[in-house]
C-alpha cells in the first residue's frame, strides 16, 4: 500500500457501511481513471449490488481518510457528555457499595459507557425501551459483538436501571441471547507432564501444579497466603474465591512436598507467591507462565491456564471420582441432582461416561 502522506482524497466521499455482512467503507467519486487506480492500489473492491468502490471498515483506512475512529474499551471513558459522565460514576459507587470486585466493576464500566458514547448529549436516565432496544439490535447487527461481549454489556446496562435508578421492571421483556452450550477446553494427563516438565523457575512450576493439582483458579492461586496452608490436617484454606466464598481443599501430600521445597528456597512472608519487590504475583505473569510453558512444550492447543483446572476435574472424573465431590472440591454450588447432572454433562466426554457405566459392574 502506498504511504499515509502521498495520497490526495480530494473529491473522494467516504462513508460507512456494510457489504455481504462485513463493515465496510464505501468510496464515492465521480468517474476518474486515475482515482480508480488510486483505489486498485488500496486492495480497494468493485461492489456490482452498490455500484461502489470499498475498502475495509479498520483503523487503518479510517485513519488515512480522516474518519473518526470510535472509542473502544476504557478509551470511550474519556468521550462521555458530562451528563452522561455523571451516571457513570453514579454506577461505579453503587457497585463499590455493593462490594463487587475492581474486576467486575471495570468490566461494567466500560461495557455501560459504550451505551453512553451512542447516546451523546442524550441522558441515559431518559431512555425509553424502544431506544434501548433499538440500541442492543445495533450491538448485534452493526457491531457484531459475540455472545459473552453481549451478555456482559445487557448485564451492565440492567444494573444501571435496576440498581441505579431502581427500575426493577425495565429490563423484564429485553430478550436475552441464548448462551451457547460449549465444552471446556483441557488437556490429557500426557500433555499437562510436558508442560510442567519444561518449566525450569521452581515457582513457576509449582504455581502451575496448583492450578491443576488441587484444581485452583488462577486468581486464588495468587492470592493463596502462608497462613492458608494447613500442613496438620492436610488441606488449604481458598479464602475468599470466587463468589467470594471461602472453603477448603484438600492437600495432596505430593503437593506438601512441593510446597516445603519452595518454602525454603523461597522464604515467602506474607502471600505465598510475592513478586519481584514483595506483594502478591499478578494473575497475567501467571498466565504468562502459563502460554510460555505450552509453546516450549509444544502443546498446540488454543486453551487458557484454566484449562489446568477443568483437565483435574475431567481426570479425576476418568478416575471414578464422584461428581459433586468434584463440585465441592472446584467451589461449585451443590444445589440439587440436576445441578449434579449439568455439571456432569460438561465435564464428563461421552468416552468418560461409558468407562464410569462400565466400572458399575464391578
Amino acid at each position: 500500500m502506498r504511504s499515509m502522506k502521498a495520497i490526495d482524497f480530494s473529491g473522494f466521499a467516504f462513508r460507512e457501511g456494510r457489504h455481504k455482512d462485513v463493515a465496510v467503507i464505501w468510496m464515492d467519486f465521480k468517474y476518474d481513471r486515475a482515482k480508480i487506480d488510486l483505489v486498485k492500489s488500496l486492495k480497494g473492491r468493485w461492489s456490482r449490488s452498490e455500484k461502489c468502490w470499498y475498502v475495509p471498515d479498520n483503523t487503518y483506512f479510517r485513519t488515512l481518510f480522516g474518519m473518526e475512529i470510535p472509542p473502544v474499551g476504557k478509551g470511550v471513558l474519556s468521550k462521555l457528555s458530562p451528563v452522561n459522565a455523571r451516571e457513570l460514576q453514579r454506577m461505579k459507587e453503587v457497585l463499590q457499595m455493593k462490594a463487587y470486585s475492581p474486576s467486575t466493576i471495570k468490566t461494567y464500566m466500560v461495557e455501560f459507557a459504550q451505551l453512553l458514547y451512542i447516546l451523546k448529549d442524550v441522558p441515559v436516565d431518559s431512555l425509553g425501551y424502544d431506544r434501548l432496544r433499538a440500541y442492543i439490535l445495533y450491538c448485534i447487527n452493526t457491531l457484531k459483538i459475540s455472545e459473552s461481549q453481549l451478555h456482559s454489556r445487557l448485564n451492565a446496562i440492567k444494573f444501571y436501571f435496576e440498581q441505579v435508578l431502581h427500575k426493577p421492571g425495565f429490563f423484564a421483556e429485553i430478550p436475552r441471547p441464548k448462551k451457547p452450550s460449549t465444552l471446556p477446553k483441557m488437556l490429557s494427563q500426557k500433555e499437562v507432564k510436558r508442560i510442567f516438565d519444561v518449566v525450569q523457575n521452581r515457582k513457576h512450576l509449582l504455581m502451575l501444579q496448583l492450578c491443576y493439582g488441587m484444581g485452583l483458579r488462577v486468581s486464588e492461586v495468587v492470592n493463596l497466603k502462608v497462613s492458608d496452608i494447613d500442613s496438620g490436617r492436610m488441606q488449604v484454606l481458598i479464602e475468599a474465591g470466587k463468589g467470594k466464598k471461602d472453603r477448603y481443599v484438600p492437600l495432596p501430600s505430593a503437593v506438601l512436598d512441593l510446597l516445603r521445597e519452595y518454602y525454603k528456597a523461597y522464604q515467602p512472608k506474607t502471600y505465598l507467591f510475592e513478586g519481584r519487590y514483595g506483594g502478591r504475583y499478578s494473575v497475567r505473569s501467571v498466565q504468562a507462565v502459563f502460554k510460555n510453558a505450552m509453546k516450549a512444550a509444544k502443546v498446540n492447543k488454543p486453551i487458557g491456564i484454566h484449562g489446568l483446572r477443568h483437565s483435574y476435574a475431567t481426570h479425576l472424573l476418568e478416575y471414578g471420582t464422584d461428581m459433586s465431590f468434584i463440585q465441592q472440591l472446584l467451589g461449585h454450588n451443590v444445589l440439587a441432582l440436576g445441578a449434579v447432572a449439568d455439571f456432569g454433562a460438561i465435564y464428563c466426554p461421552p468416552n468418560v461416561k461409558f468407562l464410569r457405566r462400565k466400572n458399575t459392574q464391578f
